[in-house]
């Protein structure tokens, strides 16, 4: 069993930052392909960005140099650093995991979600 708990949502102006964190807790699971989805009003969730099991990296193209996903192995937790945000960034962001797969490429449906954090970016 995986449990992940998001932090680190707020609000900010157009061109502000924030960091997101993901505490993971497992029972012995081993290393985890981890994700940030995000949904805004009137959306659908997108997967924002991705880290497999060997630190590869994949992030949507409208996050792309703006955002960046990383793992802490000591802290078992997950981040994602928001640089330059834009009102379009608004939304519930959550983080996802899954087990079994070795790249975020090959993971269609992940297992394991938190409950989310509010990021809300004014203009």
């Amino acid at each position: 069993q995986v449990q992940l708990v998001e932090s680190g949502g707020g609000s900010v102006q157009t061109g502000g930052s924030l960091r997101l964190s993901c505490g993971v807790s497992s029972d012995s699971i081993g290393r985890l392909c981890m994700a940030w989805f995000r949904q805004g009003p009137g959306k659908e969730r997108e997967r924002v960005a991705c880290i497999g099991k060997d630190d590869s990296t994949t992030y949507t193209d409208s996050v792309k140099g703006r955002f960046t996903i990383s793992w802490d192995n000591a802290k078992n937790t997950l981040y994602l650093q928001m640089n330059s945000l834009k009102p379009e960034d608004t939304g519930m962001y959550y983080c996802a995991a899954d087990a079994l797969y070795w790249l975020c490429s090959s993971v269609l449906d992940f297992p394991y979600w938190g409950r989310g954090t509010q990021v809300t970016v004014s203009s």
